[in-house]
Protein backbone atom coordinates (compact mmCIF):
# COMPACT_ATOMS: atom_id res chain seq x y z
CA UNK A 1 0.00 0.00 0.00
CA UNK A 2 1.31 3.51 -1.23
CA UNK A 3 1.81 5.92 1.58
CA UNK A 4 3.12 9.76 1.82
CA UNK A 5 6.34 8.78 3.12
CA UNK A 6 6.71 6.98 -0.26
CA UNK A 7 5.90 9.90 -2.37
CA UNK A 8 8.04 11.87 0.01
CA UNK A 9 11.47 10.06 -0.70
CA UNK A 10 10.54 9.47 -4.18
CA UNK A 11 10.42 12.96 -4.44
CA UNK A 12 13.48 14.18 -2.85
CA UNK A 13 15.70 11.44 -4.85
CA UNK A 14 13.96 13.15 -8.28
CA UNK A 15 14.38 16.46 -6.68
CA UNK A 16 18.63 15.43 -6.07
CA UNK A 17 18.77 14.37 -9.44
CA UNK A 18 17.08 17.14 -11.08
CA UNK A 19 19.48 20.25 -9.87
CA UNK A 20 17.90 22.24 -12.32
CA UNK A 21 14.41 22.51 -10.63
CA UNK A 22 13.56 25.70 -9.46
CA UNK A 23 10.79 25.05 -6.61
CA UNK A 24 9.51 28.21 -4.38
CA UNK A 25 10.29 27.68 -1.14
CA UNK A 26 6.49 27.77 0.14
CA UNK A 27 6.08 25.13 -2.28
CA UNK A 28 8.39 22.74 -0.79
CA UNK A 29 6.79 23.13 2.77
CA UNK A 30 3.86 21.20 1.10
CA UNK A 31 6.09 17.92 0.56
CA UNK A 32 6.33 18.34 4.68
CA UNK A 33 2.81 18.20 4.90
CA UNK A 34 1.10 14.61 4.99
CA UNK A 35 -2.44 16.02 4.31
CA UNK A 36 -1.65 17.41 1.21
CA UNK A 37 0.91 14.41 -0.25
CA UNK A 38 -2.20 12.54 0.47
CA UNK A 39 -4.77 14.68 -1.41
CA UNK A 40 -1.59 14.32 -4.29
CA UNK A 41 -1.50 10.69 -3.95
CA UNK A 42 -5.55 10.21 -4.05
CA UNK A 43 -6.00 12.50 -6.73
CA UNK A 44 -3.06 10.30 -8.34
CA UNK A 45 -4.91 6.39 -7.78
CA UNK A 46 -2.77 5.72 -5.13
CA UNK A 47 0.07 5.36 -7.89
CA UNK A 48 3.44 6.82 -5.98
CA UNK A 49 5.14 7.85 -9.40
CA UNK A 50 2.09 9.93 -10.96
CA UNK A 51 2.01 11.56 -7.55
CA UNK A 52 5.50 12.68 -7.60
CA UNK A 53 5.17 13.48 -11.14
CA UNK A 54 2.01 15.77 -10.36
CA UNK A 55 4.26 17.55 -7.48
CA UNK A 56 6.62 18.56 -9.76
CA UNK A 57 3.96 19.55 -12.44
CA UNK A 58 1.99 21.50 -9.69
CA UNK A 59 5.34 23.04 -8.38
CA UNK A 60 6.45 24.27 -11.50
CA UNK A 61 3.04 25.54 -12.98
CA UNK A 62 2.71 27.11 -9.58
CA UNK A 63 5.96 29.30 -10.22
CA UNK A 64 5.38 29.89 -13.80
CA UNK A 65 2.30 31.72 -13.16
CA UNK A 66 3.65 33.19 -9.52
CA UNK A 67 1.12 31.78 -7.79
CA UNK A 68 2.87 32.56 -4.37
CA UNK A 69 2.95 36.34 -4.96
CA UNK A 70 -0.95 36.48 -5.77
CA UNK A 71 -2.41 38.33 -3.17
CA UNK A 72 -5.25 41.53 -2.58
CA UNK A 73 -2.33 43.59 -3.65
CA UNK A 74 -1.53 42.04 -7.37
CA UNK A 75 -4.97 41.66 -7.95
CA UNK A 76 -8.12 43.61 -9.60
CA UNK A 77 -9.73 44.19 -6.57
CA UNK A 78 -12.14 46.41 -9.11
CA UNK A 79 -12.96 43.37 -10.61
CA UNK A 80 -13.22 41.22 -7.30
CA UNK A 81 -15.43 44.00 -5.74
CA UNK A 82 -18.61 43.12 -8.52
CA UNK A 83 -18.51 39.65 -7.19
CA UNK A 84 -18.52 37.77 -9.67
CA UNK A 85 -16.42 34.88 -7.75
CA UNK A 86 -16.48 34.95 -3.84
CA UNK A 87 -16.60 32.21 -1.44
CA UNK A 88 -19.79 31.57 1.50
CA UNK A 89 -22.16 28.82 2.62
CA UNK A 90 -21.02 25.40 3.09
CA UNK A 91 -22.68 21.96 1.22
CA UNK A 92 -24.64 19.59 2.74
CA UNK A 93 -21.21 17.83 3.59
CA UNK A 94 -19.87 20.78 5.44
CA UNK A 95 -17.32 21.92 2.37
CA UNK A 96 -17.21 25.63 1.72
CA UNK A 97 -19.41 26.81 -1.50
CA UNK A 98 -16.76 28.60 -4.21
CA UNK A 99 -19.72 31.04 -6.05
CA UNK A 100 -19.72 32.02 -9.54
CA UNK A 101 -22.24 34.64 -10.06
CA UNK A 102 -22.53 33.80 -14.02
CA UNK A 103 -24.81 36.84 -14.89
CA UNK A 104 -22.47 39.36 -13.77
CA UNK A 105 -20.30 37.78 -16.09
CA UNK A 106 -19.91 38.59 -19.52
CA UNK A 107 -17.63 36.48 -22.10
CA UNK A 108 -14.47 38.77 -23.39
CA UNK A 109 -16.01 42.00 -21.33
CA UNK A 110 -12.47 41.83 -19.18
CA UNK A 111 -9.02 41.27 -19.21
CA UNK A 112 -8.99 37.07 -18.69
CA UNK A 113 -5.19 37.13 -17.39
CA UNK A 114 -6.66 39.15 -14.18
CA UNK A 115 -9.40 36.72 -13.77
CA UNK A 116 -6.87 33.65 -13.55
CA UNK A 117 -5.29 35.70 -11.36
CA UNK A 118 -8.64 35.99 -9.03
CA UNK A 119 -9.63 32.33 -9.42
CA UNK A 120 -6.03 31.48 -7.92
CA UNK A 121 -5.96 33.64 -5.44
CA UNK A 122 -9.58 32.32 -4.16
CA UNK A 123 -8.19 29.00 -4.63
CA UNK A 124 -5.36 29.26 -2.59
CA UNK A 125 -6.92 31.40 0.19
CA UNK A 126 -9.30 29.09 0.52
CA UNK A 127 -6.68 25.87 0.48
CA UNK A 128 -5.24 27.76 3.59
CA UNK A 129 -8.35 28.72 5.30
CA UNK A 130 -10.14 25.50 4.54
CA UNK A 131 -6.44 23.23 5.24
CA UNK A 132 -7.29 21.89 2.05
CA UNK A 133 -10.17 20.37 2.38
CA UNK A 134 -13.10 20.03 -0.38
CA UNK A 135 -14.98 22.64 -2.01
CA UNK A 136 -17.39 22.98 -3.84
CA UNK A 137 -18.06 24.91 -7.39
CA UNK A 138 -21.85 26.81 -7.17
CA UNK A 139 -22.74 28.73 -10.25
CA UNK A 140 -25.44 30.71 -10.23
CA UNK A 141 -26.99 30.33 -13.20
CA UNK A 142 -30.07 32.06 -12.56
CA UNK A 143 -30.84 34.17 -16.02
CA UNK A 144 -27.83 33.91 -17.69
CA UNK A 145 -28.09 34.03 -21.10
CA UNK A 146 -25.94 32.57 -23.79
CA UNK A 147 -22.98 35.83 -23.65
CA UNK A 148 -22.26 34.63 -20.13
CA UNK A 149 -21.10 31.23 -20.98
CA UNK A 150 -17.48 31.43 -21.49
CA UNK A 151 -15.86 28.30 -22.46
CA UNK A 152 -12.31 29.67 -22.03
CA UNK A 153 -13.46 30.48 -18.35
CA UNK A 154 -14.56 26.83 -18.09
CA UNK A 155 -11.88 25.37 -19.27
CA UNK A 156 -9.23 27.25 -17.16
CA UNK A 157 -11.48 26.06 -13.92
CA UNK A 158 -11.20 22.29 -15.31
CA UNK A 159 -7.80 22.27 -15.58
CA UNK A 160 -7.14 23.87 -12.01
CA UNK A 161 -9.10 21.06 -10.55
CA UNK A 162 -7.42 17.95 -12.72
CA UNK A 163 -3.88 19.33 -12.60
CA UNK A 164 -2.78 21.94 -10.17
CA UNK A 165 -5.13 21.77 -7.19
CA UNK A 166 -5.95 17.86 -5.91
CA UNK A 167 -8.21 16.06 -4.34
CA UNK A 168 -10.02 19.49 -4.07
CA UNK A 169 -13.66 18.94 -5.31
CA UNK A 170 -16.49 18.04 -3.66
CA UNK A 171 -19.49 19.14 -6.02
CA UNK A 172 -19.85 21.16 -8.82
CA UNK A 173 -23.63 22.35 -8.34
CA UNK A 174 -25.62 24.24 -11.44
CA UNK A 175 -28.27 25.73 -10.36
CA UNK A 176 -31.17 27.00 -12.07
CA UNK A 177 -29.41 26.39 -15.72
CA UNK A 178 -31.69 28.61 -18.25
CA UNK A 179 -33.30 26.50 -21.39
CA UNK A 180 -31.32 28.18 -23.68
CA UNK A 181 -27.89 26.89 -22.82
CA UNK A 182 -28.95 23.32 -22.02
CA UNK A 183 -27.53 22.47 -25.42
CA UNK A 184 -24.28 24.28 -23.88
CA UNK A 185 -24.22 22.82 -20.94
CA UNK A 186 -24.50 19.21 -22.95
CA UNK A 187 -20.96 20.48 -24.43
CA UNK A 188 -19.39 21.37 -21.18
CA UNK A 189 -20.47 18.00 -19.79
CA UNK A 190 -19.01 16.37 -22.73
CA UNK A 191 -15.25 18.07 -21.59
CA UNK A 192 -15.16 16.92 -18.14
CA UNK A 193 -13.14 13.94 -17.16
CA UNK A 194 -15.45 10.76 -15.76
CA UNK A 195 -15.19 11.61 -12.31
CA UNK A 196 -16.05 15.45 -12.25
CA UNK A 197 -19.79 14.03 -14.55
CA UNK A 198 -20.24 12.19 -11.28
CA UNK A 199 -20.18 14.98 -8.94
CA UNK A 200 -22.09 17.27 -10.96
CA UNK A 201 -25.29 18.49 -9.73
CA UNK A 202 -28.03 20.42 -11.97
CA UNK A 203 -30.25 21.55 -9.16
CA UNK A 204 -33.28 24.47 -9.28
CA UNK A 205 -34.94 26.11 -6.33
CA UNK A 206 -36.70 22.88 -5.23
CA UNK A 207 -34.08 20.36 -5.37
CA UNK A 208 -31.05 23.00 -3.89
CA UNK A 209 -32.04 21.35 -0.81
CA UNK A 210 -30.38 18.17 -1.20
CA UNK A 211 -27.01 19.62 -2.09
CA UNK A 212 -27.25 23.50 0.05
CA UNK A 213 -29.05 23.55 3.43
CA UNK A 214 -31.46 25.95 3.60
CA UNK A 215 -30.13 28.07 6.34
CA UNK A 216 -27.10 28.07 4.06
CA UNK A 217 -28.57 29.00 0.71
CA UNK A 218 -28.85 32.99 -0.58
CA UNK A 219 -32.29 34.23 0.22
CA UNK A 220 -32.35 35.01 -3.99
CA UNK A 221 -32.04 30.61 -3.84
CA UNK A 222 -35.05 30.79 -1.71
CA UNK A 223 -32.87 29.66 1.29
CA UNK A 224 -32.51 31.78 4.73
CA UNK A 225 -28.95 33.26 4.38
CA UNK A 226 -29.08 37.37 3.60
CA UNK A 227 -25.66 37.51 2.69
CA UNK A 228 -24.17 40.26 0.74
CA UNK A 229 -21.10 39.86 -0.48
CA UNK A 230 -18.53 42.25 0.40
CA UNK A 231 -14.75 41.53 0.38
CA UNK A 232 -13.07 40.92 2.98
CA UNK A 233 -8.60 40.85 2.97
CA UNK A 234 -7.66 37.46 4.11
CA UNK A 235 -6.22 37.62 8.16
CA UNK A 236 -2.74 36.21 6.97
CA UNK A 237 -0.65 34.43 9.79
CA UNK A 238 2.97 35.99 10.10
CA UNK A 239 4.28 33.06 9.81
CA UNK A 240 3.63 32.52 6.27
CA UNK A 241 6.62 34.54 5.50
CA UNK A 242 9.00 33.38 2.43
CA UNK A 243 11.71 31.98 4.00
CA UNK A 244 15.19 32.59 2.34
CA UNK A 245 16.26 29.03 2.42
CA UNK A 246 14.10 25.73 2.95
CA UNK A 247 15.55 22.64 4.32
CA UNK A 248 14.49 18.94 4.92
CA UNK A 249 14.65 16.62 7.58
CA UNK A 250 17.72 14.66 7.74
CA UNK A 251 18.93 13.45 4.37
CA UNK A 252 16.42 15.24 2.33
CA UNK A 253 18.07 18.11 0.18
CA UNK A 254 18.85 21.95 0.75
CA UNK A 255 17.22 24.17 -1.66
CA UNK A 256 18.17 27.82 -1.78
CA UNK A 257 15.18 30.40 -3.19
CA UNK A 258 16.11 31.49 -6.59
CA UNK A 259 17.17 35.46 -5.58
CA UNK A 260 19.10 35.99 -8.88
CA UNK A 261 19.89 39.68 -8.95
CA UNK A 262 21.35 40.16 -12.49
CA UNK A 263 18.65 39.51 -14.46
CA UNK A 264 14.75 38.34 -14.51
CA UNK A 265 13.78 36.08 -17.03
CA UNK A 266 10.17 36.09 -17.38
CA UNK A 267 8.64 32.91 -17.78
CA UNK A 268 11.31 32.37 -15.08
CA UNK A 269 12.29 28.72 -16.11
CA UNK A 270 10.24 27.33 -19.25
CA UNK A 271 9.69 28.47 -22.82
CA UNK A 272 6.17 27.89 -24.02
CA UNK A 273 5.95 27.48 -27.53
CA UNK A 274 2.78 28.14 -29.81
CA UNK A 275 1.59 26.63 -32.89
CA UNK A 276 0.66 29.31 -35.37
CA UNK A 277 -0.34 28.87 -38.79
CA UNK A 278 2.07 25.36 -38.72
CA UNK A 279 4.88 28.09 -37.35
CA UNK A 280 6.00 26.90 -33.97
CA UNK A 281 7.47 29.72 -32.03
CA UNK A 282 7.99 30.77 -28.23
CA UNK A 283 9.08 34.09 -26.56
CA UNK A 284 10.82 35.14 -22.79
CA UNK A 285 11.73 38.35 -22.10
CA UNK A 286 15.13 39.62 -20.09
CA UNK A 287 15.42 42.24 -18.23
CA UNK A 288 18.27 43.32 -16.28
CA UNK A 289 17.88 43.80 -12.70
CA UNK A 290 21.66 44.93 -11.63
CA UNK A 291 22.71 48.47 -11.31
CA UNK A 292 25.41 47.85 -14.25
CA UNK A 293 25.26 47.32 -17.57
CA UNK A 294 25.50 43.19 -18.50
CA UNK A 295 26.26 41.92 -21.90
CA UNK A 296 24.00 38.26 -22.53
CA UNK A 297 24.27 35.24 -24.70
CA UNK A 298 21.67 32.37 -25.09
CA UNK A 299 22.94 29.05 -26.15
CA UNK A 300 20.65 26.19 -27.16
CA UNK A 301 21.55 22.05 -26.44
CA UNK A 302 20.48 22.01 -30.44
CA UNK A 303 21.43 25.03 -32.18
CA UNK A 304 20.51 23.18 -36.16
CA UNK A 305 16.96 22.51 -34.46
CA UNK A 306 15.98 26.42 -33.57
CA UNK A 307 16.38 30.07 -34.92
CA UNK A 308 17.27 32.62 -31.55
CA UNK A 309 16.50 36.27 -32.46
CA UNK A 310 18.58 38.05 -30.67
CA UNK A 311 21.49 35.00 -29.80
CA UNK A 312 23.39 37.70 -27.83
CA UNK A 313 22.73 41.75 -26.72
CA UNK A 314 23.96 43.99 -24.39
CA UNK A 315 21.45 45.61 -21.78
CA UNK A 316 21.65 48.50 -19.66
CA UNK A 317 20.31 48.97 -16.10
CA UNK A 318 16.17 48.19 -15.95
CA UNK A 319 16.67 48.05 -19.56
CA UNK A 320 14.34 44.80 -21.50
CA UNK A 321 15.29 42.43 -24.24
CA UNK A 322 12.22 40.04 -25.74
CA UNK A 323 14.08 36.74 -27.38
CA UNK A 324 11.81 35.11 -29.89
CA UNK A 325 12.91 31.17 -30.66
CA UNK A 326 11.59 29.39 -33.41
CA UNK A 327 11.43 26.05 -34.00
CA UNK A 328 13.57 25.13 -37.98
CA UNK A 329 11.05 23.93 -40.22
CA UNK A 330 11.66 19.68 -40.87
CA UNK A 331 12.14 19.32 -37.39
CA UNK A 332 9.01 17.10 -35.61
CA UNK A 333 8.23 18.04 -31.79
CA UNK A 334 9.01 14.75 -30.60
CA UNK A 335 12.83 15.53 -31.32
CA UNK A 336 13.30 18.84 -29.65
CA UNK A 337 10.79 18.31 -26.51
CA UNK A 338 13.60 17.51 -24.26
CA UNK A 339 15.55 20.24 -25.92
CA UNK A 340 17.09 23.10 -23.38
CA UNK A 341 18.29 27.09 -23.84
CA UNK A 342 21.28 28.40 -21.73
CA UNK A 343 21.09 32.39 -20.82
CA UNK A 344 24.20 33.37 -19.91
CA UNK A 345 25.30 36.89 -18.61
CA UNK A 346 28.38 38.83 -17.46
CA UNK A 347 28.44 42.47 -16.12
CA UNK A 348 30.98 44.45 -18.08
CA UNK A 349 31.73 48.56 -17.15
CA UNK A 350 30.09 50.62 -20.35
CA UNK A 351 27.76 49.62 -23.20
CA UNK A 352 30.10 50.94 -25.86
CA UNK A 353 32.94 48.16 -26.09
CA UNK A 354 34.50 47.02 -29.42
CA UNK A 355 34.02 43.08 -30.42
CA UNK A 356 37.39 42.32 -29.49
CA UNK A 357 36.94 44.29 -25.80
CA UNK A 358 33.11 42.42 -25.78
CA UNK A 359 35.18 38.93 -26.56
CA UNK A 360 37.54 39.55 -24.15
CA UNK A 361 35.59 40.22 -21.44
CA UNK A 362 33.88 36.94 -22.06
CA UNK A 363 36.67 34.65 -22.15
CA UNK A 364 38.10 36.12 -18.59
CA UNK A 365 34.72 36.36 -16.69
CA UNK A 366 36.03 34.95 -14.18
CA UNK A 367 36.54 38.04 -12.42
CA UNK A 368 33.35 39.71 -13.33
CA UNK A 369 29.45 38.84 -12.19
CA UNK A 370 28.18 35.48 -14.37
CA UNK A 371 25.63 34.05 -13.84
CA UNK A 372 23.74 30.91 -15.96
CA UNK A 373 19.95 30.17 -16.44
CA UNK A 374 18.63 27.32 -17.73
CA UNK A 375 15.05 27.11 -19.42
CA UNK A 376 13.37 23.86 -20.33
CA UNK A 377 10.32 23.88 -23.36
CA UNK A 378 6.77 23.34 -23.53
CA UNK A 379 5.38 22.53 -26.53
CA UNK A 380 1.89 22.40 -27.72
CA UNK A 381 0.57 19.34 -26.39
CA UNK A 382 -0.86 16.78 -29.19
CA UNK A 383 -3.53 14.05 -29.05
CA UNK A 384 -4.13 11.08 -31.89
CA UNK A 385 -7.32 11.06 -33.44
CA UNK A 386 -8.22 8.91 -36.63
CA UNK A 387 -4.80 8.45 -36.72
CA UNK A 388 -3.77 11.71 -37.20
CA UNK A 389 -2.14 14.04 -34.90
CA UNK A 390 -4.02 17.07 -33.98
CA UNK A 391 -3.71 19.44 -31.28
CA UNK A 392 -5.91 19.44 -27.99
CA UNK A 393 -6.80 23.40 -28.71
CA UNK A 394 -8.70 22.11 -31.76
CA UNK A 395 -11.09 20.32 -29.52
CA UNK A 396 -11.76 23.31 -27.42
CA UNK A 397 -11.98 25.47 -30.60
CA UNK A 398 -14.79 23.39 -32.10
CA UNK A 399 -16.94 23.70 -28.30
CA UNK A 400 -16.34 27.29 -28.69
CA UNK A 401 -17.34 27.54 -32.50
CA UNK A 402 -20.20 25.70 -31.50
CA UNK A 403 -21.45 27.58 -28.76
CA UNK A 404 -20.57 30.82 -30.46
CA UNK A 405 -22.83 29.17 -33.48
CA UNK A 406 -25.41 28.49 -30.85
CA UNK A 407 -25.76 32.35 -29.54
CA UNK A 408 -26.00 33.29 -33.32
CA UNK A 409 -29.02 31.25 -33.80
CA UNK A 410 -30.32 32.24 -30.55
CA UNK A 411 -29.71 35.76 -31.75
CA UNK A 412 -31.68 34.87 -35.10
CA UNK A 413 -34.62 32.91 -33.74
CA UNK A 414 -34.77 35.96 -31.25
CA UNK A 415 -35.32 38.54 -34.03
CA UNK A 416 -37.63 36.54 -35.51
CA UNK A 417 -39.84 35.93 -32.64
CA UNK A 418 -39.85 40.01 -32.27
CA UNK A 419 -40.39 40.62 -35.74
CA UNK A 420 -43.35 37.99 -35.33
CA UNK A 421 -45.04 39.67 -32.37
CA UNK A 422 -44.98 43.19 -34.43
CA UNK A 423 -46.54 41.08 -36.76
CA UNK A 424 -49.12 40.00 -34.74
CA UNK A 425 -49.87 43.39 -33.42
CA UNK A 426 -50.18 44.57 -36.86
CA UNK A 427 -52.86 41.85 -37.37
CA UNK A 428 -54.73 42.47 -34.43
CA UNK A 429 -54.72 46.31 -35.00
CA UNK A 430 -56.06 45.68 -38.70
CA UNK A 431 -58.83 43.47 -37.71
CA UNK A 432 -60.08 45.84 -34.95
CA UNK A 433 -59.97 48.50 -37.70
CA UNK A 434 -61.56 46.40 -40.18
CA UNK A 435 -64.42 45.43 -37.27
CA UNK A 436 -65.10 49.52 -36.65
CA UNK A 437 -65.39 50.19 -40.30
CA UNK A 438 -67.53 47.28 -40.97
CA UNK A 439 -70.07 48.53 -38.00
CA UNK A 440 -69.87 51.82 -38.95
CA UNK A 441 -70.54 50.57 -42.81
CA UNK A 442 -73.13 48.80 -41.28
CA UNK A 443 -74.71 51.08 -38.94
CA UNK A 444 -74.44 54.16 -42.09
CA UNK A 445 -76.54 51.16 -44.27
CA UNK A 446 -79.13 50.65 -41.52
CA UNK A 447 -79.71 53.93 -40.99
CA UNK A 448 -80.55 54.52 -44.59
CA UNK A 449 -82.83 51.74 -44.48
CA UNK A 450 -84.97 53.10 -41.98
CA UNK A 451 -84.99 56.61 -43.95
CA UNK A 452 -86.40 55.22 -47.18
CA UNK A 453 -88.92 53.43 -45.02
CA UNK A 454 -90.31 56.88 -43.41
CA UNK A 455 -90.56 58.37 -46.82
Amino acid sequence: MASVQDVRNLFQIKLKEDQNQEIHPLDLDRVRDDKYLHRVLKHSANNVEKAVQTLFTIFSWRKNVGANDINENTIKMEYVNEGIIFAHGRDVDGCLLLIIKSKKHVRGAKDFEEIKKIIIYWFDRIEREENGNKISLFFDMDSCGLSNMDMELIQYLIALFSNYYPHFLNYIIIYQLPWVLSAAFKIVKSLLPADAVKILKNVNKDSLNNFVPPEQALKCWGGHDDYVFEFVPENKSTTESTPKKVTFAENEVNKTENSYEMLKITPSNLIIFQNENEDISGQFTITNMDSGSISFKIRTTAPEKFRVRPSSGILEPNASQTVIIAVQSGFQLKNVSKDMFLVMSVKIPKTELTPKELSDIWQNRSGNKFEEYRLKCQFPVKETKNGNIVEKQDKYDSVTNALNNLQINYEILHRQVEKLKIFQFISLALSIVAVVLGYLVYSTLDDGDRYCETI
